[in-house]
C-alpha cells in the first residue's frame, strides 16, 4: 500500500475510534448517567446543547430524563470545571474534579470580579450571602440569588453576578443542581449531595492529587481515545505536566500503539463511521482534541467562532452544515448537496429532537 493510502487510512481508522469511544457509533447509552459517566464532563453553559450531546449518545431519552437526574435522582450537577466552563458531570464525580480543577481557576475569577467592579470584600459579602441563602432556603435561581446579593449592597450588573457564582462554586459552596421550572437553580453542595466520600481522590494532599490524576487521564481517555497528552491537557485545562503524571500513572492499563497515543487496553471500540446525527451547540466531539480538522475539514469557520460552537450537521463523520431551531421547526443549513438518503436520516433526526425535546 503506498505510504499516502496508508496514512489515510490509519487517519480514518484513528477518527472511528474516536467515534465509538464518544458513543456516536456502536451501541447506544441507556441513560443520561450512563452517556456522562463515559465522556467524564460535558460542556454545559448552553442548556440545550447539553442535553442534545446526550440525546445523540442514547436511544429513546428525553430532556425530561435529564432533567429528572439533575432534580429528582441527583445523579447529575453543573458546576465550572474544565477550562473555567461550566460542565455537566455525574455527583459522585464531583468529588474529585472540583478540587482537581476548580483551585486554578480562582486567580482568574478574582482578575474578572475586578474588571467587573467588585472589591475582595464585595465578593467575600457575596459569597457568605449566597451560602446563608441556599442554607436557609434552599435552591434558589440565579435571578433570586441576585436580588439577595444585590440587597447586600453587592455589584450585580454586567458579568458581576456570573462571576459571583462561579467564586462560591469553585469554593465548593454551591453548585447548579435541580431545575425550578425552565431555570437551573444553585443548590448548597453539602445540603444537595451530603459530605461526600471520605477518601475522595481529588483531596489536595500530594497523593489525593497523583490519585486524581490518574483517575482523570483513564477516565478521558475512556470517552475520548485514543488521544495525546495534550489532548487531555486542552481538554481538562490542566497543565501538559499533569497530563502527563496521570497518563504515566496509568501506563500498565494502556494499549501498545504505533502512533504514539494512548489509549486504555483491551477496549473493543467499534470502528465505523457513526450515523448521519443533528449535534447540538458545544457539542464534546469538539472538545476533545487539539485538533478540530478531521471533524470540521474547511468548515471550521462555519461551526466555531470568537468561542462559540453552532450545532452541526454530521454526515459520514464529517460536519456537513449546520442546523438550529425556529420556533417549534428545525432547519438545516447545507454545506453543500447531500444524497437523497443522507436527506431521509436528517428528516428523521429532525424529527427526533422535536422528540427529544417536547416540541409540539
Amino acid at each position: 500500500m503506498p505510504a499516502a493510502a496508508s496514512g489515510r487510512s490509519a487517519a480514518g481508522q484513528l477518527i472511528t475510534e474516536r467515534f465509538s469511544a464518544q458513543l456516536l457509533s456502536g451501541p447506544p447509552a441507556r441513560s443520561a448517567v450512563a452517556v456522562t459517566e463515559r465522556l467524564l464532563a460535558v460542556q454545559g453553559q448552553d442548556p440545550r446543547g447539553a442535553r442534545l450531546a446526550i440525546r445523540s449518545r442514547s436511544a429513546g431519552l428525553t430532556a425530561a430524563d435529564v432533567d429528572r437526574a439533575l432534580t429528582v435522582d441527583r445523579s447529575l450537577l453543573i458546576t465550572w470545571l474544565n477550562r473555567g466552563t461550566l460542565h455537566l458531570v455525574r455527583s459522585e464525580d464531583y468529588w474529585w474534579l472540583q478540587p482537581l480543577l476548580a483551585p486554578q481557576l480562582l486567580t482568574g475569577n478574582a482578575r474578572r470580579l475586578a474588571q467587573e467592579g467588585v472589591s475582595p470584600a464585595g465578593a467575600e459579602k457575596a459569597v457568605a450571602v449566597i451560602e446563608d441563602s441556599l442554607a436557609a432556603e434552599g435552591p434558589l435561581t440565579r435571578l433570586q440569588l441576585r436580588d439577595r446579593i444585590a440587597a447586600a449592597g453587592v455589584r450585580t450588573e454586567g458579568q458581576a453576578l456570573v462571576h459571583l457564582l462561579m467564586l462560591a462554586s469553585l469554593r465548593g459552596i454551591a453548585v447548579r443542581g435541580p431545575m425550578a421550572g425552565a431555570q437551573h437553580a444553585y443548590a448548597l453542595v453539602r445540603d444537595w449531595l451530603g459530605p461526600g466520600p471520605a477518601q475522595a481522590p481529588g483531596a489536595q494532599d500530594p497523593d489525593g492529587r497523583d490519585k486524581a490524576l490518574s483517575e482523570l487521564a483513564r477516565r478521558f481517555l475512556a470517552g475520548h481515545g485514543p488521544a495525546s497528552d495534550r489532548d487531555l491537557a486542552k481538554w481538562a485545562g490542566l497543565p501538559l505536566r499533569d497530563a502527563r503524571r496521570g497518563l504515566t500513572a496509568i501506563a500498565s492499563q494502556l494499549a501498545e500503539r504505533d502512533d504514539g497515543l494512548a489509549d486504555l487496553a483491551g477496549l473493543r471500540r467499534d470502528r465505523q463511521l457513526p450515523p448521519t446525527r443533528l449535534l447540538g451547540s458545544f457539542d464534546p466531539l469538539l472538545h476533545g482534541w487539539v485538533s478540530r480538522e478531521p471533524v470540521l475539514g474547511q468548515h471550521v469557520g462555519l461551526v466555531t467562532d470568537n468561542g462559540l460552537f453552532r450545532p452541526f450537521i454530521l454526515v459520514a463523520g464529517r460536519a456537513a452544515g449546520t442546523w438550529g431551531l425556529r420556533g417549534q421547526a428545525v432547519w438545516l443549513d447545507r454545506f453543500g448537496e447531500l444524497r437523497d438518503d443522507v436527506e431521509a436520516d436528517l428528516a428523521a433526526e429532525a424529527a427526533d429532537v422535536g422528540r427529544f425535546l417536547g416540541l409540539a
